[in-house]
């Protein structure tokens, strides 16, 4: 070093101050920058979504909630979509959140969106958390909980798995009636046919998804805010090239409360889901 000329040796020690100073301030390792920031571990991310929309199910939810835990699946977690619910079902969800460390979630929305705009919101939230496999289910305990390890087994070979009422093994609960099965299986003939849908259980809101798929799908660009958000979904899947499964569920009776579909929500759907069939894919 000493052999150098006076300016070549100014040169390396301004290039390599960082070196020197760091053994003289007794430093192990150099670091000249250091961020603060939170890095997410395997062990912090759920495995498994649920997206549950809600709007008074402050009965329901609890029920649905213990039903679900008891199936011990790996990496749960339960996303609440609440539209204000002047029955507290929001309180309700924060106060088993707590119970449960968090294990379910609320987004609480204030005021009714509609049931399409709730999923929306829901799985755009749920993709954020990066799970292996994103479930939708209502709240009312129509959907039986216990179909739900099923449905991720199935999902091993499946994109896209759909709980339906119209393949072997499948149906409603005998509190339905004739009438009321005949009337749903016709509207959802109808639906079929007007949009081509393929699957036989076209407006079934219990399905599952892998994360990856659900990811290549536009959520802004729905268009129906009622239960035709459905069949849009599904059809999107079919248009997608993802491979659905139609697993068989026997569709209860809702345990408490009304039901939230209305003359306007069915025409909204009539109307939207005629387009559909001739309509671009999210």
């Amino acid at each position: 070093m000493r052999d150098l000329p006076w300016f070549a040796r100014a040169c390396y020690r301004w290039c390599t101050w960082p070196l020197w100073a760091a053994e003289i301030w007794g430093v192990s390792s150099l670091r000249l920058v250091e961020k603060n920031v939170p890095v997410a571990t395997e062990t912090d991310r759920a495995s498994v979504v649920i997206v549950v929309p809600t709007y008074n199910e402050a009965e329901n939810l609890p029920v649905l909630v213990e039903r679900l835990f008891a199936l011990e699946i790996p990496g749960l977690k339960l996303l609440i979509i609440d539209d204000g619910s002047p029955d507290g079902t929001g309180e309700v969800a924060k106060s088993l959140g707590h119970e449960l460390d968090g294990r379910v979630e609320l987004l609480q929305r204030g005021k009714k969106m509609g049931l399409g705009t709730a999923y929306v919101d829901g799985m755009a939230q749920a993709l954020a958390q990066r799970p292996d496999y994103i479930v939708q289910m209502d709240a009312d305990m129509s959907h039986p909980p216990e179909r739900v390890p099923a449905f991720l087994e199935a999902l091993e070979d499946a994109d896209v798995v759909v709980g339906s009422r119209y393949v072997e093994g499948g149906g409603s609960e005998d509190s339905w009636g004739i009438r009321r099965r005949a009337l749903s299986l016709m509207s959802n003939e109808g639906i079929r046919l007007a949009t081509g849908v393929k699957v036989r259980d076209a407006t079934s809101g219990f399905k599952a998804f892998r994360r990856e798929a659900i990811a290549k799908v536009d959520l802004t660009r729905f268009q129906c805010s009622g239960f035709g958000f459905q069949v849009e979904m599904i059809k999107t899947c079919e248009r997608r090239g993802f491979k659905v499964a139609e697993l068989p569920i026997i569709f209860g009776h809702r345990a408490s409360g009304k039901s939230k579909m209305s003359v306007a929500i069915a025409v909204e759907a009539l109307w939207r889901l005629l387009a559909l069939r001739f309509s671009k894919a999210p």
